[in-house]
């Protein structure tokens, strides 16, 4: 079978599990998520086998620490896929729910239902607890999952597919429902992106050349965000000490996540007291900094930042820094530099606060919060599938009401057009 009867024969399998998915209940969909969370637990010593497979040959092949990070199956990690797909089978089934339900003057009834998208493709790199978040959602949304992982996570994300697999014939599911692409021929992807009438929605998560590639190129929607070049702002009413926080946390707890900070900026009035202890805290933790001359003016450590690095998603424990003389300065930056994922200020001006949620223009923007806030499962929406930085349809993190669409439904009695 050459790649296009390949991707052909997997899309249609797909398309007919999201057929009969339409039809099951939100009962048999949570059995299901709850099947797959307990196999998962279950199995963990053998994802971890599989798992330390895909590590040693990225090890192998000198992939980053970042991205081996991600490629990274922990026990943690394994709990956390368990827990999302528990999570997501206590959430309200937003399938069926009609909205916006109103009396014309002919007692005509008119509102809007939700409903599934139908089939999802998923083309994504490194961490193979997307293939367990992704089809989690999927299901419970009653779309179907066509999940493309990386080659780099291929023994990982065979080995969580066919605990999934096993999770839904278990619950009286159609396999099609979690359908697993294990080709890792990179022709794939531009094969199923072409789909049009198969595959409804494409969401690509990894790095910006792959969700690049897939916009360019595909003929289905895709909803994506092409990297986070996050900011913290640090008011000149800022707590000090909040502020320390808040952006220590944004940077190092987690740097080769979308949402960590990569620029903070900070106002010139605060920018004495604050910016030399914040320096040396980010030192001690082994951040490197890049600044501008008025940053290295009070710390002359900060390596000179050039313009481009501003532009950058940096992904690890590297962070640029920036004196700005007000916020008006703050928020032209952010809109030059940023890519509409996280922005956040830290300040007790509550004009100014609101200001800067009315203006600059985010998936996500913060008031005296860490840009690592920015996550489905810190929102209440269970596991993610993914943050957009698009406007339509969906923005910010996606959860189960944006993995479905809505359409108009009718209630008449006999009613006709005059």
């Amino acid at each position: 079978m050459d790649i296009q009867q390949y991707v052909l024969s997997k899309a249609g399998e797909a398309k007919e599990g999201a057929r009969r998915l339409a039809r099951a209940t939100t009962l048999q969909k949570d059995e299901a998520l709850l099947k797959m969370a307990s196999l998962l637990l279950q199995n963990r010593e053998e994802l971890k086998a599989a798992n330390a497979k895909d590590v040693a040959a990225a090890r192998e092949k000198g992939l980053s620490e970042a991205m081996i990070d991600r490629l990274t199956l922990k026990d943690k990690t394994i709990d956390e896929m368990a827990n999302g797909l528990r999570e997501v089978a206590a959430m309200k089934d937003p399938v069926g729910e009609i909205t916006h339900l109103t009396k014309r003057p002919n007692e005509m009834m008119v509102g809007k239902m939700r409903v599934p998208i139908g089939v999802i493709c998923m083309v994504y790199e490194s961490r193979p607890n997307v293939t367990a978040d992704a089809a989690g959602l999927c299901i419970k949304a009653g779309n179907a999952a066509l999940l493309r992982g990386g080659s780099e996570a291929y023994e990982s994300n065979m080995a969580i597919a066919a605990l999934l697999q096993e999770a839904l014939t278990a619950c009286d599911l159609p396999a099609g429902a979690a359908v697993f692409i294990d080709n890792t021929d990179r022709n794939v992807i531009m094969e199923l992106i072409k789909l049009e009438g198969l595959v409804d929605l494409v969401i690509p998560r990894g790095g910006e050349g792959l969700i690049r590639s897939v916009t360019e190129n595909s003929r289905i929607p895709v909803l994506k965000h092409y990297k986070g070049v996050c900011h913290v702002f640090v008011d000149r009413d800022a707590d000090a000490a909040m502020a320390e926080e808040i952006c220590f946390n944004a940077k190092v707890q987690r740097p080769g996540t979308c949402n960590a900070m990569e620029t903070m900026l900070v106002d010139a009035d605060i920018a004495p007291v604050f910016l030399p202890a914040m320096v040396k805290r980010f030192e001690d933790a082994g951040v490197e900094l890049f600044g501008c001359q008025r940053s290295r003016n009070l710390c002359p450590q900060v390596s000179e930042a050039a313009d481009g690095d501003y532009y950058k998603e940096y992904l690890t424990l590297k962070l640029n820094v920036k004196i700005v003389d007000n916020m008006d300065e703050a928020i032209g930056h952010i809109s030059t530099y940023g890519s509409l994922h996280t922005e956040s200020i830290v300040t007790s001006n509550h004009e100014r606060a609101m200001r800067f949620l009315r203006e600059v223009d985010s998936s996500a923007v913060m008031i005296n919060a860490s840009t690592r806030l920015n996550d489905g499962g810190q929102f209440g929406m269970g596991a993610e599938i993914g943050i957009s930085t698009d406007k339509i349809h969906a923005r910010g993190p996606m959860g189960l009401e944006e993995l479905t669409c809505q359409k108009f439904v009718v209630f008449g009695n006999g009613h006709l057009r005059q």
